[in-house]
């Protein structure tokens, strides 16, 4: 290890470094990644929050709270690609320590302009800076990416991804307690609840964390993954799991007030539920795709998200709250399962693309974490941006007809096209994966990925 916790050398797919060495400050930085990108989804999700406090006395109709959410949606969404490679600029530990920091701005000006009388302009700028918060998960996997070994990427990123996304529950559960213990009125009582989180984030990655000098900023590798189909095809993918974990995430508490009438206090209590419970579950996603193919798994979700999807349209019908949280909650549940499944792919599939370019053993791997490596923050930027697309379909939902049926109309008819694309491209192919350059050289009608 060299000066300010660089590591020299890094070869995870050595079981014997692995074993001795490797596994042990893997497992240490992955907590420490963790801690940081969970405040850093609490800050992302923050409006879907403050809109809860916000009463008439602030001059904001639905559609204007649900245009301050997507917001904050899109900001995070774009600021993913520039975190992704900002890794290998300037070390995981580093630049861990600097996002962290820097979510202390959008919190603290969030808590300056937070009453009534502060300018819809004044608070779109704000929510769009929390939009830091978002590019916090970019970096956070590329980094673990790079310190885990394929046979255990699944549980690793699953683990990663899911400790962070329970930060949008639980700043809707500070919420849920500031507003039925103060009231409806103190919305800074939440924010200074984070303000010391973020540096206690920072100090933790200062301090525990380490910079992998092996991973380089590498300009070929994402031109590479810019330029390949499978980077593309997965964030398509992905737009339909995380994309709908975060859209619905920040616009739940709205459609349960808009939609079926609840008060902030009755909202805020059945908001954080279904987060938490997607947040719970997308290690057991990336679990199940280390044993079963990530393909697989993530086929068999869409078909349930297309079921789910379902019944919340038949309870919007019926306006029955009862059957529309059973059915939303479903949505969760199941977005955190192939948020898990979908992610595990992306290392297979360019380790897969390694082997059909001929490359066999540590050359293969190395091909494959430096281009997974490179589409991840693309396909997460792009996965991101479904959560926008969410929240403008209910802005536009609830301002043509007053019910958000129309939007989830339009979701279920894209869970259809996702299953489409999972089966076409990933489950149809030759059942194989070659394993030796001489394979490769033989032609083939469509990739396998049976590994995937």
């Amino acid at each position: 290890m060299g000066g300010g916790r660089w590591i020299e050398q890094w070869e995870p797919e050595d079981e014997t470094f692995w074993r001795e060495k490797g596994e042990r400050i893997a497992r240490r930085n992955l907590l420490f990644s963790v801690i940081s990108e969970h405040i850093g989804f609490s800050v992302w999700s923050l409006w879907s929050v403050m809109v809860l406090f916000m009463g008439p006395q602030y001059g904001v109709d639905p559609a204007g709270k649900f245009f301050l959410i997507a917001t904050a949606t899109f900001v995070g969404a774009l600021i993913r690609v520039p975190y992704t490679f900002a890794v290998a600029r300037f070390g995981g530990r580093n630049w861990t320590v600097f996002s962290a920091l820097l979510l202390l701005l959008p919190i603290g000006l969030a808590f300056a302009v937070m009453e009534p009388g502060t300018s819809y302009t004044t608070l779109v700028l704000v929510a769009a800076l929390t939009g830091v918060g978002g590019g916090n998960f970019a970096s956070s996997m590329t980094n673990i990416n790079a310190f885990f070994p394929l046979r255990k990427k699944g549980w690793a990123l699953g683990l990663n991804a899911g400790g962070g996304n329970i930060g949008v529950p639980v700043v809707q559960l500070v919420g849920l307690l500031v507003i039925g213990t103060a009231g409806a009125m103190h919305p800074r009582i939440v924010l200074g609840v984070y303000l010391p989180l973020v540096v206690v984030a920072a100090l933790c990655a200062a301090l525990f964390m380490d910079n992998l000098a092996p991973v380089r900023n590498d300009t070929g590798a994402a031109k590479e993954a810019v330029k390949a189909r499978h980077t593309w095809i997965m964030a398509f993918l992905y737009i339909g799991t995380f994309g709908s974990f975060i859209g619905y995430s920040f616009a739940f508490g709205l459609v349960l007030q808009t939609q079926f009438g609840r008060t902030p206090l009755q909202a805020a209590s059945l908001t954080f539920i279904g987060p938490l419970l997607g947040s719970l579950i997308r290690p057991v996603g990336g679990s199940l795709a280390d044993r079963h193919g990530g393909a697989r798994i993530t086929l068999g979700t869409f078909a349930a998200m297309a079921l789910a999807t379902g019944v919340v349209i038949y309870a919007s019908v019926i306006e029955s709250l009862a059957v529309f949280l059973v059915g939303f909650i479903g949505l969760f549940v199941l977005s955190g399962l192939g948020n898990g499944s979908t992610y595990k792919m992306i290392p297979a599939i360019f380790l897969a693309q390694g082997h059909r370019k001929g490359l066999a053993g540590d050359t293969a791997e190395a091909y494959g974490r430096r281009l997974s490596g490179a589409a991840m923050g693309l396909i997460g930027a792009v996965g991101a941006i479904g959560g926008l697309g969410i929240n403008l379909a209910f802005r536009q939902s609830f301002q043509t007809s007053g019910s958000g049926t129309a939007a989830f109309v339009a979701f279920l008819v894209f869970y259809a096209a996702c299953m489409l694309v999972t089966w076409a491209v990933y489950l149809r192919g030759p059942a194989a994966v070659p394993s030796n350059a001489r394979a490769v050289t033989e032609p083939e009608p469509r990739p396998g990925y049976a590994k995937v």
